[in-house]
Protein backbone atom coordinates (compact mmCIF):
# COMPACT_ATOMS: atom_id res chain seq x y z
CA UNK A 1 0.00 0.00 0.00
CA UNK A 2 1.29 3.53 -0.59
CA UNK A 3 0.93 6.97 0.57
CA UNK A 4 -1.33 9.22 -1.24
CA UNK A 5 1.66 11.27 -2.09
CA UNK A 6 3.88 8.23 -4.02
CA UNK A 7 0.09 7.36 -5.94
CA UNK A 8 -0.17 10.95 -7.59
CA UNK A 9 3.64 11.18 -8.55
CA UNK A 10 3.36 7.73 -10.64
CA UNK A 11 -0.05 8.49 -11.82
CA UNK A 12 1.87 12.33 -13.17
CA UNK A 13 4.44 10.23 -14.86
CA UNK A 14 2.41 8.45 -16.47
CA UNK A 15 0.40 11.18 -18.95
CA UNK A 16 -0.60 11.05 -22.39
CA UNK A 17 -0.21 13.32 -24.96
CA UNK A 18 -3.93 13.02 -27.11
CA UNK A 19 -2.32 15.58 -30.22
CA UNK A 20 -3.56 18.80 -31.27
CA UNK A 21 -7.23 19.58 -33.33
CA UNK A 22 -8.89 22.51 -34.97
CA UNK A 23 -12.22 23.63 -34.24
CA UNK A 24 -14.51 26.39 -34.64
CA UNK A 25 -14.12 28.85 -32.14
CA UNK A 26 -18.32 28.79 -30.51
CA UNK A 27 -17.33 25.03 -29.62
CA UNK A 28 -14.37 25.97 -27.84
CA UNK A 29 -15.70 26.56 -24.52
CA UNK A 30 -13.68 24.97 -21.95
CA UNK A 31 -11.54 23.23 -23.78
CA UNK A 32 -7.37 23.99 -23.71
CA UNK A 33 -5.96 26.38 -26.25
CA UNK A 34 -3.11 25.28 -27.92
CA UNK A 35 -1.40 28.60 -29.62
CA UNK A 36 -1.36 31.77 -28.81
CA UNK A 37 -4.07 34.07 -29.65
CA UNK A 38 -2.11 37.80 -30.76
CA UNK A 39 -3.93 41.15 -31.44
CA UNK A 40 -4.51 41.41 -35.12
CA UNK A 41 -3.97 45.56 -34.20
CA UNK A 42 -4.72 47.75 -31.92
CA UNK A 43 -7.28 47.55 -28.80
CA UNK A 44 -9.57 49.68 -29.61
CA UNK A 45 -8.18 49.63 -32.92
CA UNK A 46 -9.22 53.81 -32.88
CA UNK A 47 -9.54 56.51 -30.20
CA UNK A 48 -13.17 55.38 -29.70
CA UNK A 49 -15.90 57.87 -28.11
CA UNK A 50 -16.87 55.75 -24.44
CA UNK A 51 -20.20 58.52 -24.03
CA UNK A 52 -23.03 59.63 -26.27
CA UNK A 53 -22.65 63.56 -26.26
CA UNK A 54 -20.24 66.34 -28.19
CA UNK A 55 -16.74 66.36 -29.37
CA UNK A 56 -14.23 69.27 -28.88
CA UNK A 57 -11.33 70.68 -29.18
CA UNK A 58 -10.58 70.83 -25.15
CA UNK A 59 -8.19 74.12 -25.32
CA UNK A 60 -11.28 76.29 -26.82
CA UNK A 61 -13.52 75.78 -23.11
CA UNK A 62 -9.82 76.76 -21.37
CA UNK A 63 -9.78 80.02 -23.57
CA UNK A 64 -14.24 80.23 -22.29
CA UNK A 65 -16.11 78.95 -24.78
CA UNK A 66 -19.20 77.25 -23.70
CA UNK A 67 -21.55 77.31 -26.84
CA UNK A 68 -20.21 74.99 -29.85
CA UNK A 69 -21.60 75.12 -33.59
CA UNK A 70 -22.64 71.42 -34.18
CA UNK A 71 -20.82 70.45 -37.24
CA UNK A 72 -22.23 67.03 -37.79
CA UNK A 73 -22.72 63.89 -36.17
CA UNK A 74 -20.02 61.29 -35.96
CA UNK A 75 -22.09 57.93 -35.99
CA UNK A 76 -20.53 54.33 -34.12
CA UNK A 77 -19.30 52.33 -37.32
CA UNK A 78 -18.99 55.75 -39.60
CA UNK A 79 -15.51 56.61 -40.86
CA UNK A 80 -13.72 59.21 -39.45
CA UNK A 81 -15.19 62.62 -39.84
CA UNK A 82 -12.97 65.90 -39.56
CA UNK A 83 -13.99 68.92 -37.61
CA UNK A 84 -13.11 71.68 -40.00
CA UNK A 85 -13.52 74.84 -37.74
CA UNK A 86 -11.77 73.41 -34.43
CA UNK A 87 -14.11 76.01 -32.65
CA UNK A 88 -17.37 73.82 -32.91
CA UNK A 89 -18.07 70.71 -32.54
CA UNK A 90 -19.35 66.94 -33.53
CA UNK A 91 -22.10 65.03 -31.66
CA UNK A 92 -20.55 61.88 -31.34
CA UNK A 93 -22.09 58.12 -30.50
CA UNK A 94 -20.57 55.52 -28.38
CA UNK A 95 -18.93 53.12 -29.64
CA UNK A 96 -17.81 55.72 -32.81
CA UNK A 97 -14.43 56.90 -34.38
CA UNK A 98 -13.31 60.50 -32.10
CA UNK A 99 -14.01 62.72 -35.47
CA UNK A 100 -10.09 64.52 -36.53
CA UNK A 101 -9.35 67.66 -34.70
CA UNK A 102 -11.35 66.96 -31.10
CA UNK A 103 -10.23 65.49 -28.01
CA UNK A 104 -12.70 65.57 -25.53
CA UNK A 105 -16.39 64.38 -25.22
CA UNK A 106 -18.62 65.87 -22.95
CA UNK A 107 -21.82 63.81 -21.99
CA UNK A 108 -25.05 64.87 -23.29
CA UNK A 109 -26.41 65.25 -19.54
CA UNK A 110 -23.73 68.17 -19.36
CA UNK A 111 -24.71 69.84 -22.69
CA UNK A 112 -27.66 72.24 -23.62
CA UNK A 113 -28.92 71.44 -27.40
CA UNK A 114 -30.41 74.08 -29.28
CA UNK A 115 -30.73 73.10 -32.70
CA UNK A 116 -27.10 73.44 -34.65
CA UNK A 117 -26.17 74.66 -31.07
CA UNK A 118 -24.26 72.86 -27.97
CA UNK A 119 -23.89 74.75 -24.98
CA UNK A 120 -21.65 73.42 -22.18
CA UNK A 121 -23.50 73.65 -18.48
CA UNK A 122 -20.63 72.58 -16.24
CA UNK A 123 -17.85 74.34 -15.04
CA UNK A 124 -15.20 71.98 -15.08
CA UNK A 125 -13.88 68.54 -17.60
CA UNK A 126 -10.42 67.00 -18.33
CA UNK A 127 -8.95 67.07 -21.51
CA UNK A 128 -9.07 63.74 -22.96
CA UNK A 129 -11.94 62.17 -20.99
CA UNK A 130 -14.49 60.02 -22.06
CA UNK A 131 -12.17 58.87 -25.11
CA UNK A 132 -11.10 54.91 -24.92
CA UNK A 133 -7.71 55.53 -26.43
CA UNK A 134 -6.27 53.51 -29.21
CA UNK A 135 -3.99 50.84 -28.04
CA UNK A 136 -4.97 51.80 -24.42
CA UNK A 137 -5.78 48.10 -23.64
CA UNK A 138 -3.47 46.23 -25.71
CA UNK A 139 -1.41 46.96 -28.98
CA UNK A 140 -0.69 44.98 -31.93
CA UNK A 141 0.78 42.07 -31.70
CA UNK A 142 0.66 41.48 -28.26
CA UNK A 143 -0.74 38.10 -26.99
CA UNK A 144 -3.75 38.39 -26.06
CA UNK A 145 -4.30 34.57 -24.77
CA UNK A 146 -1.62 32.37 -23.52
CA UNK A 147 -0.89 28.69 -24.81
CA UNK A 148 -2.80 26.44 -22.68
CA UNK A 149 -5.31 28.71 -20.90
CA UNK A 150 -8.84 27.03 -20.18
CA UNK A 151 -10.93 28.74 -22.49
CA UNK A 152 -13.88 30.34 -21.14
CA UNK A 153 -16.76 32.65 -22.22
CA UNK A 154 -14.37 36.15 -21.78
CA UNK A 155 -11.51 34.40 -24.36
CA UNK A 156 -14.27 33.44 -26.78
CA UNK A 157 -14.84 37.17 -27.28
CA UNK A 158 -11.29 38.12 -27.52
CA UNK A 159 -11.38 34.88 -30.26
CA UNK A 160 -13.90 36.55 -31.75
CA UNK A 161 -12.67 40.26 -31.86
CA UNK A 162 -9.33 39.38 -33.38
CA UNK A 163 -11.28 37.46 -36.19
CA UNK A 164 -9.81 33.32 -35.27
CA UNK A 165 -12.93 31.72 -36.04
CA UNK A 166 -10.76 28.54 -36.23
CA UNK A 167 -9.18 28.00 -33.08
CA UNK A 168 -6.19 24.99 -32.43
CA UNK A 169 -7.57 23.24 -29.10
CA UNK A 170 -5.99 19.93 -27.07
CA UNK A 171 -7.62 16.96 -28.41
CA UNK A 172 -9.33 15.07 -25.73
CA UNK A 173 -8.84 11.66 -24.98
CA UNK A 174 -11.13 8.63 -25.69
CA UNK A 175 -12.27 7.53 -22.62
CA UNK A 176 -14.56 4.37 -21.65
CA UNK A 177 -15.87 4.28 -18.30
CA UNK A 178 -17.16 1.01 -16.99
CA UNK A 179 -18.88 -0.27 -14.03
CA UNK A 180 -19.62 -3.94 -12.80
CA UNK A 181 -21.89 -6.17 -10.92
CA UNK A 182 -24.36 -8.57 -10.84
CA UNK A 183 -25.92 -6.28 -8.20
CA UNK A 184 -26.69 -3.32 -10.72
CA UNK A 185 -29.23 -2.34 -13.08
CA UNK A 186 -29.83 0.49 -15.21
CA UNK A 187 -31.42 3.96 -14.25
CA UNK A 188 -34.83 3.37 -16.23
CA UNK A 189 -35.00 -0.33 -14.51
CA UNK A 190 -37.19 -1.24 -10.94
CA UNK A 191 -34.65 -2.96 -8.99
CA UNK A 192 -34.66 -6.13 -7.34
CA UNK A 193 -34.64 -5.92 -3.70
CA UNK A 194 -31.11 -7.47 -3.57
CA UNK A 195 -30.50 -4.66 -6.47
CA UNK A 196 -29.19 -0.91 -7.24
CA UNK A 197 -29.26 1.41 -10.17
CA UNK A 198 -26.16 2.14 -11.62
CA UNK A 199 -24.80 5.71 -10.77
CA UNK A 200 -21.23 5.35 -10.42
CA UNK A 201 -20.74 6.13 -14.28
CA UNK A 202 -22.99 8.39 -14.53
CA UNK A 203 -21.03 10.67 -11.84
CA UNK A 204 -17.94 9.85 -13.77
CA UNK A 205 -19.60 10.80 -16.85
CA UNK A 206 -20.84 14.27 -15.25
CA UNK A 207 -16.85 14.89 -13.94
CA UNK A 208 -15.51 14.10 -17.41
CA UNK A 209 -18.46 16.19 -19.10
CA UNK A 210 -16.73 19.52 -16.23
CA UNK A 211 -13.79 18.73 -18.33
CA UNK A 212 -15.26 18.88 -21.82
CA UNK A 213 -14.05 15.24 -22.32
CA UNK A 214 -16.73 12.72 -23.82
CA UNK A 215 -17.06 9.11 -22.43
CA UNK A 216 -18.89 6.08 -23.28
CA UNK A 217 -20.16 3.87 -20.51
CA UNK A 218 -20.26 0.51 -20.34
CA UNK A 219 -21.46 -2.45 -17.67
CA UNK A 220 -19.69 -5.83 -17.40
CA UNK A 221 -21.15 -8.43 -15.01
CA UNK A 222 -18.72 -10.26 -13.07
CA UNK A 223 -18.34 -13.48 -14.62
CA UNK A 224 -14.19 -13.60 -15.40
CA UNK A 225 -14.08 -14.19 -18.73
CA UNK A 226 -16.77 -11.93 -20.29
CA UNK A 227 -14.99 -9.27 -18.40
CA UNK A 228 -11.79 -9.89 -19.85
CA UNK A 229 -12.98 -10.59 -23.12
CA UNK A 230 -14.94 -7.08 -23.28
CA UNK A 231 -11.67 -4.92 -21.53
CA UNK A 232 -9.03 -6.72 -24.20
CA UNK A 233 -10.81 -4.77 -26.75
CA UNK A 234 -11.64 -1.42 -24.85
CA UNK A 235 -7.61 -1.36 -24.10
CA UNK A 236 -7.21 -1.75 -27.92
CA UNK A 237 -9.47 1.36 -28.89
CA UNK A 238 -9.56 3.67 -25.84
CA UNK A 239 -6.66 6.09 -24.42
CA UNK A 240 -8.35 5.64 -20.84
CA UNK A 241 -10.23 3.02 -19.10
CA UNK A 242 -12.38 4.12 -15.97
CA UNK A 243 -13.67 1.08 -13.83
CA UNK A 244 -15.69 1.76 -10.90
CA UNK A 245 -15.81 -1.67 -8.97
CA UNK A 246 -14.56 -4.85 -8.87
CA UNK A 247 -10.77 -3.78 -7.67
CA UNK A 248 -11.10 -4.97 -3.46
CA UNK A 249 -10.69 -8.40 -2.16
CA UNK A 250 -14.25 -10.00 -2.78
CA UNK A 251 -14.11 -13.35 -4.81
CA UNK A 252 -15.70 -11.90 -7.73
CA UNK A 253 -13.56 -8.77 -7.74
CA UNK A 254 -11.40 -9.93 -11.07
CA UNK A 255 -10.36 -7.08 -12.44
CA UNK A 256 -6.89 -6.40 -10.80
CA UNK A 257 -6.55 -10.70 -12.03
CA UNK A 258 -7.99 -10.04 -15.44
CA UNK A 259 -5.76 -6.47 -16.35
CA UNK A 260 -2.38 -8.61 -15.12
CA UNK A 261 -3.35 -11.27 -17.96
CA UNK A 262 -4.43 -8.91 -20.73
CA UNK A 263 -0.32 -7.20 -19.91
CA UNK A 264 -1.61 -4.30 -17.93
CA UNK A 265 1.19 -3.14 -16.20
CA UNK A 266 0.16 -2.33 -12.57
CA UNK A 267 1.90 0.77 -11.11
CA UNK A 268 -0.05 0.39 -7.90
CA UNK A 269 -2.82 -1.64 -5.65
CA UNK A 270 -4.39 0.21 -2.59
CA UNK A 271 -3.41 3.63 -1.24
CA UNK A 272 -3.38 4.78 2.37
CA UNK A 273 -6.21 6.85 2.59
CA UNK A 274 -9.91 6.70 3.75
CA UNK A 275 -11.90 6.67 1.11
CA UNK A 276 -10.83 4.95 -1.56
CA UNK A 277 -8.55 2.91 -0.57
CA UNK A 278 -8.21 -0.35 -3.14
CA UNK A 279 -7.42 2.47 -6.34
CA UNK A 280 -5.47 0.35 -8.59
CA UNK A 281 -3.79 2.09 -11.42
CA UNK A 282 -2.17 0.63 -14.73
CA UNK A 283 -0.81 1.38 -17.90
CA UNK A 284 -0.25 -0.02 -21.38
CA UNK A 285 1.83 1.25 -24.40
CA UNK A 286 -1.57 3.37 -25.23
CA UNK A 287 -3.89 3.57 -22.58
CA UNK A 288 -3.90 4.64 -18.72
CA UNK A 289 -6.08 2.49 -16.50
CA UNK A 290 -7.91 4.27 -13.50
CA UNK A 291 -9.84 1.28 -11.52
CA UNK A 292 -11.43 2.51 -8.49
CA UNK A 293 -13.46 1.11 -5.21
CA UNK A 294 -17.03 0.94 -6.49
CA UNK A 295 -18.71 2.68 -3.33
CA UNK A 296 -19.76 5.65 -4.71
CA UNK A 297 -18.11 8.26 -2.49
CA UNK A 298 -14.77 6.45 -3.43
CA UNK A 299 -15.21 6.46 -7.11
CA UNK A 300 -15.88 10.02 -6.91
CA UNK A 301 -13.18 11.15 -4.55
CA UNK A 302 -10.36 9.34 -6.67
CA UNK A 303 -11.46 10.32 -9.86
CA UNK A 304 -11.42 14.43 -8.38
CA UNK A 305 -7.84 13.87 -6.50
CA UNK A 306 -5.95 11.41 -9.08
CA UNK A 307 -7.81 11.69 -12.73
CA UNK A 308 -8.02 15.93 -12.94
CA UNK A 309 -4.61 16.34 -11.49
CA UNK A 310 -3.83 13.72 -14.95
CA UNK A 311 -5.69 15.38 -17.52
CA UNK A 312 -4.63 18.68 -16.54
CA UNK A 313 -0.98 17.64 -17.09
CA UNK A 314 -2.08 15.51 -19.96
CA UNK A 315 -3.09 18.94 -21.54
CA UNK A 316 -0.13 21.01 -19.91
CA UNK A 317 -2.64 22.86 -17.89
CA UNK A 318 -1.25 24.19 -14.71
CA UNK A 319 -3.69 24.01 -11.63
CA UNK A 320 -3.23 25.57 -8.04
CA UNK A 321 -3.82 24.06 -4.59
CA UNK A 322 -6.99 25.40 -2.93
CA UNK A 323 -6.81 25.72 0.97
CA UNK A 324 -9.53 26.17 3.82
CA UNK A 325 -9.90 26.92 7.38
CA UNK A 326 -11.32 24.18 9.40
CA UNK A 327 -14.11 25.18 11.82
CA UNK A 328 -14.30 22.50 13.45
CA UNK A 329 -12.23 20.05 15.62
CA UNK A 330 -11.78 16.59 13.96
CA UNK A 331 -11.03 13.19 14.85
CA UNK A 332 -9.99 10.93 12.42
CA UNK A 333 -8.11 7.76 14.07
CA UNK A 334 -6.49 5.31 11.28
CA UNK A 335 -3.23 6.74 10.09
CA UNK A 336 -4.54 7.28 6.94
CA UNK A 337 -4.74 10.23 4.35
CA UNK A 338 -8.41 11.34 4.73
CA UNK A 339 -10.76 13.20 2.05
CA UNK A 340 -13.66 14.58 4.35
CA UNK A 341 -16.71 16.17 2.78
CA UNK A 342 -16.61 19.75 3.47
CA UNK A 343 -19.54 22.39 3.15
CA UNK A 344 -17.60 25.67 1.99
CA UNK A 345 -17.89 29.58 2.33
CA UNK A 346 -16.36 32.88 2.29
CA UNK A 347 -15.79 35.76 4.46
CA UNK A 348 -13.70 38.34 4.53
CA UNK A 349 -11.32 36.93 1.93
CA UNK A 350 -10.98 33.66 3.77
CA UNK A 351 -12.31 30.25 2.81
CA UNK A 352 -13.56 27.89 5.69
CA UNK A 353 -14.75 24.05 5.34
CA UNK A 354 -17.31 22.97 7.71
CA UNK A 355 -17.41 18.87 7.82
CA UNK A 356 -20.04 16.69 6.46
CA UNK A 357 -20.45 13.76 8.91
CA UNK A 358 -22.06 11.49 6.22
CA UNK A 359 -22.25 7.55 6.98
CA UNK A 360 -19.32 6.47 5.04
CA UNK A 361 -18.14 5.81 1.10
CA UNK A 362 -21.30 4.14 0.37
CA UNK A 363 -23.27 7.67 1.27
CA UNK A 364 -24.14 9.00 -1.87
CA UNK A 365 -26.75 11.33 -1.14
CA UNK A 366 -24.02 12.95 1.55
CA UNK A 367 -22.17 14.74 -2.09
CA UNK A 368 -25.11 16.85 -2.23
CA UNK A 369 -24.58 18.56 1.02
CA UNK A 370 -21.09 19.14 0.52
CA UNK A 371 -18.85 21.83 -1.83
CA UNK A 372 -15.94 19.64 -2.02
CA UNK A 373 -13.76 17.32 0.12
CA UNK A 374 -10.63 18.91 2.65
CA UNK A 375 -7.72 16.55 2.81
CA UNK A 376 -6.19 15.86 6.04
CA UNK A 377 -2.83 14.29 5.97
CA UNK A 378 -1.75 10.44 7.05
CA UNK A 379 -0.24 11.15 10.41
CA UNK A 380 0.08 8.96 13.79
CA UNK A 381 -2.01 12.30 15.48
CA UNK A 382 -5.56 11.50 15.79
CA UNK A 383 -6.78 15.14 16.30
CA UNK A 384 -6.84 18.25 13.49
CA UNK A 385 -7.45 21.39 15.13
CA UNK A 386 -10.37 23.78 14.39
CA UNK A 387 -8.50 27.34 12.64
CA UNK A 388 -6.24 24.66 10.58
CA UNK A 389 -5.89 24.98 7.29
CA UNK A 390 -5.64 21.80 4.79
CA UNK A 391 -6.16 21.36 1.01
CA UNK A 392 -9.31 21.20 -0.97
CA UNK A 393 -10.36 19.81 -3.70
CA UNK A 394 -13.65 21.66 -4.70
CA UNK A 395 -16.20 19.87 -7.03
CA UNK A 396 -18.84 22.90 -6.81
Amino acid sequence: MITVEDAKHIILENTQNFGIEEIPFLEAAGRVLKEDIVADRDFPPFNRVAMDGIAINHRFFEYGVRDFKIEGIQAAGSPQQTLDNAANCYEVMTGAVLPNNTDTVIRYEDVDINTLMATINIDEITEGQNIHVQGSDKSKDTILIKKNTIISAAEIGVLATVGKAIVKVAKQPKVMIVSTGDELVDVNENPLDHQIRRSNVYTLVSLLNDLKIPAETAHITDEKQILKEKIESYLKEYDVLLFSGAVSKGKFDFLPEVLDELGVKKLFHRVSQRPGKPFWFGTTNNCNVFAFPGNPVSTFVNCLVYFYPWYYKSVAVSSEEKTAILVKDITFKPNLSCFLQVKLTSENGQVYATPIQGNGSGDLASLVEADGFIEFPKTEEVAFKEGSVFPIIKFR
